[in-house]
């Protein structure tokens, strides 16, 4: 039987190069947003944390800080990915994405350190906060930016599927509820004279920041590892490809991702006596239902006959062997 990566028709390749270069136009400017955002925040984040010297605004700050130095990144990780393949990359350039993640992820958990040890600093010789109204008024514009922003972002996901900005998305639902509980510190501080209240939120800001830091830099590894996809993703392509009635088995299904494509290899197994056309049909067959459910991968089948017609070749081989 034949190896092959069934083709599409013209005019489905002509809906995907549209739906692509759509999907690369909305990536670009949710980038853009991002560092727009980050930007604008850092700014006024600067000047609140100059005149209120809060430890907790002080670690927004240096989020808003690395928002910037991700967002960047992001950006020419995404430049990077879009890249169509090549000669010298036949399975396009979606790797940029985990290698800029990683060292997003690096750079992130260097930061969370800088900013633990100015808390342990704090924990020691504890400072009053000064002007907690210009601090309180800046984290409730971030807030509000901030939601903004994500709004966006979120509508980019569900439009392109993109592991990025989904992991940028997150990043900023995390600033929503590290401006929050700077909120929450500079009330306890000005109101009720708690001064470690700064400090032990900026401790668990931190301690937050490095623990995404893991959880990214482990995503970013197992991508750049080539892990299979999650089990409930195997199970769903198994399910599309077994629920054929022209077929009589998989074996040997591998899969992988790759920034925002998915690569999926499966042995499929056919009746020995169907002829090569009608297994070609079926296996496009297959594809057009896989590619529903999974608009980004990238199929190859081998088609084998069945473990029984298999079988009963060795069994026929035996017996004339015999006589």
């Amino acid at each position: 039987m034949e190896d092959r990566e069934a083709p599409g028709s013209p005019r489905t390749d002509s809906h995907a190069e549209s739906a692509n270069r759509r999907a690369a136009r909305l990536l670009r400017l949710a980038t853009y947003a991002s560092v727009a955002t980050a930007l604008s925040l850092v700014a006024i984040k600067l000047g609140a944390w100059w005149v209120t010297h809060s430890v907790s605004l002080l670690s927004t700050l240096v989020d808003s800080m690395l928002d910037v130095a991700v967002s960047v990144i992001n950006l020419f990780a995404i430049r990077a990915a879009l890249i169509p393949a090549d000669s010298d990359h036949r399975f396009g350039h979606g790797k940029a994405e985990p290698l800029a993640a990683l060292g997003q992820a690096a750079f992130i958990g260097g930061s969370a350190v800088f900013l633990l040890l100015e808390v342990s600093q704090r924990f020691i010789e504890p400072r009053a906060i000064e002007a907690t109204g210009i601090g309180i008024a800046v984290m409730v514009v971030s807030i509000i930016a901030t939601l903004v922003l994500l709004q966006y972002q979120k509508y980019v996901v569900r439009e392109t599927g993109s592991l990025v900005i989904e992991a940028n998305a997150l990043n900023f639902t995390v600033d929503i509820l590290v401006n929050a509980s700077v909120i929450a510190a500079l009330i306890m501080v000005s109101q009720l004279g708690w001064l470690l209240a700064d400090p032990v939120f900026g401790l668990g800001i931190g301690a937050y920041i490095l623990w995404s830091a893991w959880k990214l830099m482990r995503s970013a590894l197992d991508m750049l590892m080539d892990r299979e996809l999650a089990d409930e993703e195997r199970a769903e392509i198994s399910r599309i490809i077994l629920d054929d009635a022209d077929v009589l088995g998989i074996h040997d299904l591998r899969t992988r991702s790759s920034g925002r494509q998915i690569f999926v290899q499966c042995h499929v197994e056919l009746d020995g006596q169907m002829s090569l056309a009608t297994a070609h049909a079926v296996t496009d067959r297959i594809e057009a239902r896989l590619s529903e459910s999974f608009p980004n991968a990238e199929i190859f089948f081998h088609q084998d006959p069945s473990a029984a017609d298999t079988q009963d070749d060795a069994q026929a081989g035996g017996l004339h062997t015999q006589q």
